[in-house]
């Protein structure tokens, strides 16, 4: 028993690795526009990122947390190799759209790596099918209402400052865009980082068989409805920590490829992304943060002309979407099949 409460403890590590690697990846969503236009030093926007990261840990609710822990898997299925052939998949898939430079979700890689390994341990039976609708439809709506937003931002900020000079407009947005980079970046923490929170809360109540006699009270938990402070700390100075690092590749592709920004368009483009992020996490969506700066970044761009949107890599971006969740599922699948034929 002492060593399947090790290996808990084990996999429960991998899971903040997971987060870490999740803010590793994920920091283009939150400093590419304010490193493109060059408001801050890439220095200081990874430090600007992590700390707002950390700071969502304090008053922003775990709802998306509850809902990742519990409305996504049947939770009697749920037991260390699922959990641990989940994070693999997450993992995997994280790692080689990082390599290409490629924006993927995070967010879906670990709901597709979670429900992957699921399903190969207990069929389609394993999913709670009514707690995919959301996550799934919102991989086509985060990043519309982020587009459209951003596109309505950018068209009323224009208007309201067409008497202004541009050099006026360019002093103005460059402070403004440290307060819209901050307000991204602590929805980015918001959402982010309560999946990880989810992952390790369901491992957790699945394996409390062998907790029994452990003396660590901490890990006694018996409830997805609670998420203890310790599981809410850990996740948010890991993700912050990965974002602190940042994943230079996908910065080059958020921040310049798709279309090109000014102070004003990265103010828009957060805010826009800021509003959407956090209304989904009041509700309890685990939304993807990239899928939405980059309909913002789009629709900012698109309120300039449509020509100024880079399309082609706008392509390739939804294309990685489309796979993330099938192809972080198909990892999480194999991985867990090996670990069940290798741990018994």
């Amino acid at each position: 028993m002492t060593g399947t409460v090790w290996f808990v403890l084990a996999i429960v590590l991998v899971a903040f690795i997971f987060d870490f690697i999740n803010g590793f990846h994920d920091s283009a969503n939150s400093i590419a526009t304010v490193v493109s236009t060059r408001v801050l030093s890439p220095k200081f926007a990874v430090a600007w990122a992590a700390f707002f990261n950390f700071i969502a840990a304090f008053g922003f609710g775990t709802a998306v947390a509850k809902a990742v822990g519990g409305g996504l898997i049947d939770i009697s299925i749920v037991d260390p190799q699922v959990i641990l052939g989940g994070l693999i998949g997450a993992i995997a898939w994280d790692l080689i759209t990082w390599y290409g430079g490629i924006p993927s979700s995070s967010s879906h890689a670990l709901i597709g790596g979670y429900g992957g390994a699921a399903v190969a341990k207990a069929g389609v039976n394993a999913l709670i099918l009514g707690g995919w609708v959301k996550p799934i439809l919102f991989i086509f709506l985060s990043p519309l209402i982020g587009m459209l937003l951003g596109l309505g931002l950018m068209v009323a900020t224009a208007w309201t400052f067409r008497r202004s000079t541009p050099r006026n407009v360019d002093r103005w947005f460059r402070r403004l865009q440290l307060v819209s980079a901050a307000a991204y970046s602590l929805s980015h923490g918001t959402n982010d980082a309560q999946k990880t929170m989810g992952i390790v809360v369901g491992l957790l109540v699945a394996s409390q068989a062998a907790f029994v006699d452990f003396p660590v009270q901490a890990l006694h938990l018996t409830t997805l409805k609670e998420i203890p402070v310790w599981v809410i700390l850990f996740a948010h100075t890991a993700i912050a920590l990965g974002t602190l690092f940042g994943g230079w590749r996908i910065v080059k592709t958020m921040g310049s490829r798709i279309t090109k920004l000014q102070p004003v368009h990265g103010f828009c483009a957060e805010t826009a992304g800021a509003i959407s992020v956090f209304t989904a996490s009041a509700l309890g969506i685990p939304v993807s943060t990239t899928h939405t700066i980059t309909g913002s970044i789009v629709g900012v761009g698109s309120a300039q002309r449509f020509s100024a949107v880079r399309w082609g890599v706008a392509g390739r971006i939804v294309w990685a979407w489309v796979l993330t969740i099938p192809a972080s599922a198909g990892i999480a699948g194999i991985s867990y099949l090996l670990l069940h034929a290798l741990i018994r």
